[in-house]
């Protein structure tokens, strides 16, 4: 313990205390910012490649559907909705992520599917946000 104290100043432990807290005060101003969100209006946005094509409003009145999205030739998606979760039900990427990732119902859940560029990911729902059934052609709801 001797041979420490000779490397260490007092003004070390000033810097280590520092640097810990640093360590967690994006957890505390992500944590406080996420607090602020109300998650009771939430959309789920659905986007391929980038391009947003749907926008459905997630509640425990949403009612059930089924639609199917063609991000390219030879490639499909169905997307389930039931009150307020949805999933990509069926697809056939050959790795199948998006399908065993299940329902997804909070705030910053994602689905990915990378073969077919499909994200469907949910938001806070924003003032003038509401359901769009834009599909850009690519789906049949």
């Amino acid at each position: 313990m001797r041979w420490l104290k000779k490397y260490v100043r007092p003004f070390d432990y000033v810097i280590v205390i520092v640097l810990f807290v640093a360590c967690f005060l994006p957890v505390g101003i992500f944590s406080l910012t996420e607090a602020n969100v109300n998650t009771n209006q939430k959309v789920a946005v659905i986007s391929i490649n980038g391009h947003v094509k749907r926008r459905i409003q997630l509640t425990t009145h949403t009612r059930h559907q089924q639609f199917t999205l063609y991000p390219a030739k030879g490639q499909y998606n169905i997307i389930e909705v039931q009150g307020a979760r949805i999933r990509d039900k069926e697809d056939n990427s050959p790795d199948q992520i998006a399908v065993h990732t299940g329902w997804i119902s909070q705030v910053g859940q994602q689905s990915i599917c990378l073969p077919h560029k499909l994200l469907i990911e949910i938001k806070p729902a924003q003032a003038g946000t509401g359901t769009s059934g834009d599909t850009g052609g690519l789906g049949h709801p």
